[in-house]
């Protein structure tokens, strides 16, 4: 039979040339859409089109600026080196007037750069870089955000250049390595650590913290108050701060990242993610952040975490009253001077800044409670999405 009376054969050479001729439609229709695409992106033929280039995004903008400060301030030192008439290198400052501080891409290949590395790394994960004086599950870097580096987050680069200065919470002059020992002591429980205390004077770990802020600072002036330097403060609202308010504020916008229970969340292999804001295994009553003031300048300025000025001013003072209404560890002050709560609130606490010494859920507030007792309250005191005030 003639292949050309085969009706099959026909079919075949049909369905060829169809698939070729898809085919060239195809890379004709593809070659019409590139000249298309690259006309308008070229001459704005279209000012919506797609193609059309976007505007940077903020951060971008705020990363090349923050980027082209420092380079100046390191062609200015240069400068000054040759020519010692020069005019003296001007502080560097992003996008938003902060300060900024320098980037891993200017930290010392030496003995230096060791220390510093050692300390970033003490400030992010001190549970695991200075386990022996920790008693808790808080790390530095959970109250000076983005490792101490973001501003209105009490940023290191904001502490250097102030100490040593008086503080009244001990009422001495203090140096940084004191103001350190203060944070292990108090924020970061170390009277509960494996050691028993804070690191001795003179030790390691208060070296190389003090080599990482020392670095963070660089470029920053002495002695001069900087924008973005510790919390921002935040003026008390008419209706003043109330915990049993603050329920709802944390059940809506902290749960999440804290649970309920408000003992934080870990991951997979037991990695503390978020902290917890009370109970045994966070900041003690010795701690600034037990203040209620301080914990609402902070949770204002920075949380929820990525939504800065999110809360209301009234929001960020009830939930800050909230998270400071329930049981944490003893102020060392308190059990090293066997004073009694009532003893200790006259002496460190009656400031009317917060909950010490007040009995709130069946619990005097400040006194020490043992796991079986904090295991009891969390029963007895089981919190829920539906309930978050018992």
């Amino acid at each position: 039979m003639n292949e050309r009376s085969d009706p099959r054969t026909r079919g075949k050479a049909r369905n060829g040339g169809s698939a070729i001729s898809r085919l060239l439609l195809v890379v004709v229709g593809a070659a019409i859409l590139l000249g298309a695409g690259i006309l308008v992106d070229r001459y704005t033929i279209w000012p919506l089109s797609i193609f059309a280039a976007s505007t940077p995004a903020p951060s971008s903008i705020a990363d090349q600026r923050a980027r082209e400060a420092r380079l100046q301030l390191a062609e200015q030192r240069k400068t000054l080196k040759d020519n010692p008439n020069a005019i003296f290198p001007e502080v560097p400052l992003g996008a938003d007037h902060h300060f900024v501080p320098p980037g891993d891409d200017e930290m010392p290949d030496d003995e230096m750069g060791e220390s510093i590395q050692r300390g970033r790394s003490i400030f992010v994960n001190t549970g695991t870089s200075a386990a022996q004086f920790t008693g808790n599950d808080l790390a530095c870097a959970n109250c000076h955000l983005d490792a101490g580096r973001r501003p209105g987050s009490a940023p290191l680069w904001g502490a250097w250049g102030v100490y040593p200065k008086y503080r009244g919470k001990n009422d001495m002059i203090n140096t940084m390595e004191d103001r350190i020992h203060g944070c292990f002591t108090y924020s970061m429980n170390a009277p509960q650590s494996p050691s028993g205390g804070p690191p001795p004077a003179n030790h390691q770990i208060y070296k190389d913290l003090q080599s990482y802020i020392f670095w963070l600072a660089d470029g920053a002036p002495v002695g001069e108050p900087l924008p973005g330097q510790g919390y921002p403060e935040l003026e008390r609202t008419e209706k003043g701060f109330d915990y049993q308010r603050g329920a709802d504020v944390f059940k809506n916008n902290c749960a999440v990242c804290h649970g309920i229970d408000g003992q934080g969340q870990k991951d997979l292999n037991g990695r503390q993610i978020f902290p917890p804001l009370w109970g045994p295994r966070s900041y003690n009553w010795g701690a600034g952040m037990h203040r209620v003031p301080t914990a609402a300048a902070f949770i204002k300025a920075n949380m929820p975490l990525g939504k800065r000025d999110y809360l209301s001013d009234q929001d960020a003072w009830d939930v800050a009253a909230y998270i400071n209404s329930f049981p944490r560890p003893p102020d060392p002050r308190q059990v090293d001077e066997d004073l009694s709560i009532a003893e200790a609130k006259e002496k460190y606490h009656d400031d009317k800044k917060g909950y010490y010494g007040h009995s709130l859920r069946g619990q005097l507030l400040g006194e020490a409670l043992d796991q079986s007792q904090w295991q009891r309250f969390q029963k007895e005191q089981a919190l829920t999405i539906d309930n978050a005030t018992p």
